[in-house]
């Protein structure tokens, strides 16, 4: 299903990352201009979302009450903590900030060596947390064609990098999710110029051995989607798994904010 969502407000657009609650009836948006926005949503008998209402765009702050400066407000992933915490990670400066609510001033995770010497425009942009609270990062860039992405693990107040997962096909990370079953889902895509984008969605369980059992669960025709960057994962009423995904539109008028949404197989 696909939803064109729109409201008047010149900070609408560009969402890179999105979170559904756990029915499906509400969600928050980030966008990659440092802002945010909460909605709840109407759907239809079939489960299909027929209208969002949503508040006003709000900007990002820092760790002041001052909003995120020029230059470090390229947020791209988003996560919820089981304690209701948020987590926003960046391109630009790479780095998480913690949030206890959006609206509130942040606090700055640690940093692993590797994200100051990241593409700037390729860094963080997924980002998930599991059950546990423990996050989970990685680049929209590998550095290399056949080179898997590492994966940057936050637990115990500390990074590390043991785990990577498979790059193939050209595509690029764009975001994560722990679904409610407890696995791990990559957004991705693929930019073919002036014939649009390609959209991919792999599931991996993850265990002591890393991330395993690699299945592709979506991969769009060039062009049948836009610019898909936000991801998450939930369950039904009829206790279907949904993918729900949203659009980034560059703010640009030949693009869109589209909802998409597939059901997914247990």
């Amino acid at each position: 299903d696909d939803f064109r969502w729109h409201i008047s407000d010149p900070r609408f657009g560009g969402w890179s990352g999105i979170r559904l609650s756990p029915d499906g009836s509400s969600l928050t948006a980030l966008s990659d201009h440092g802002a945010f926005i909460k909605g709840r949503i109407s759907r239809d008998s079939k489960g299909r979302i027929t209208s969002i209402s949503a508040g006003k765009v709000q900007q990002l702050k820092g760790l002041t009450e001052a909003p995120l400066g020029a230059g470090r407000s390229d947020s791209e992933g988003l996560a919820i903590g089981p304690d209701g915490s948020f987590y926003v990670s960046f391109e630009g400066v790479a780095r998480v900030l913690k949030y206890r609510q959006l609206d509130g001033h942040a606090v700055n995770l640690p940093s692993h060596p590797d994200f100051a010497r990241m593409q700037i425009n390729s860094s963080l942009e997924a980002l998930a947390i599991d059950g546990a609270g423990t996050l989970y990062t990685l680049p929209e860039r590998s550095g290399g064609l056949d080179r898997p992405f590492p994966v940057y693990r936050y637990r115990a107040g500390k990074w590390d990098q043991t785990l990577t997962i498979r790059r193939g096909g050209g595509y690029l990370a764009v975001d994560a999710d722990f679904g409610p079953d407890g696995r791990f889902y990559l957004l991705e895509r693929q930019f073919r110029g002036l014939a649009g984008f390609s959209s991919r969605l792999r599931r991996f369980d993850l265990t002591a051995k890393g991330f395993v059992n690699e299945t592709v669960l979506l991969q769009t025709p060039v062009g049948l989607y836009d610019n898909l960057e936000g991801l998450s994962v939930w369950r039904n009423a009829s206790g279907v798994l949904v993918a729900t995904m949203i659009s980034d539109d560059n703010f640009a008028f030949f693009l869109k904010t589209e909802i998409v949404e597939y059901h997914l197989p247990d």
